[in-house]
């Protein structure tokens, strides 16, 4: 190996290492925060990222016991583990069918879906809110159940779209000819093949749910 290699070599992980460490700076700042006390937080001589001196739990207890940070999380991990499920089943099957679309219809019509993802979700809230309020599901975690899939669906259709169509169609039309329905290609072959792009929609979904505040605080008033 080259010297010039053994540089670019050591300039990656150093890049890597610096990243590394950017990125889990807040995590660790956020970490050391919770065992310090409410006085050295105020105290402008303390300093902000250093180990707290008389680490406490109080800042915990306060968490736990005082505030409804349970109920919340529960809440949250609920509704985002629905709109996972309807995600996925609307979005993979759409984005297989337009990845096996002839032409180029199918590559408009993705990025057709796709545009709509890029609508603001401010300009969807007014009739969403009157969907919501015509359900009668206002304070109502379903209304958020309702809501997410309209965010989430579209990018990752036009996601598992372009999974799809990196998978050669000559591997479902083999496992085709070996017997298997077009369905049974599709759930034994494909997706196993897609497991990437599944896992891509399931963290992207749970994300924006764990994430999105401005609908969640309007349509859910009690917690």
């Amino acid at each position: 190996m080259s010297a010039r290699e053994n540089a670019a070599k050591v300039g990656h992980r150093t890049l890597i290492t610096l990243f590394s460490l950017f990125a889990a700076f807040p995590f660790a700042w956020m970490l050391i925060t919770t065992f310090k006390k409410t006085n050295d937080l105020l105290d402008p001589n303390s300093f902000p990222f250093g180990y707290p001196k008389g680490p406490t739990l109080e800042n915990l207890r306060v968490l736990f016991e005082e505030t409804l940070f349970v109920r919340w999380i529960g809440n949250t991990v609920f509704v985002g583990v629905i709109v996972v499920i309807i995600t996925l089943l609307l979005a993979v099957p759409a984005g297989y069918a337009l990845a096996r679309l002839s032409g180029t219809f199918g590559e408009q019509l993705g990025i057709g879906i796709f545009l709509t993802y890029l609508v603001p979700p401010t300009i969807l809230f007014i009739p969403l809110a009157k969907v919501v309020s015509t359900l009668h599901l206002q304070d109502n975690l379903w209304a958020l159940v309702l809501t997410y899939p309209s965010f989430t669906i579209p990018f990752c259709t036009w996601l598992m779209m372009g999974f799809f169509k990196a998978i050669p169609k000559d591997i479902e039309e083999a496992a085709m000819v070996d017997g298997m329905s077009r369905l049974g290609a599709f759930t034994h072959v494909i997706l196993p093949m897609s497991v990437a792009g599944l896992l891509t929609v399931v963290i992207f979904t749970f994300t924006l749910v764990m994430q999105e505040f401005v609908y969640g605080l309007t349509f859910i008033n009690s917690g």
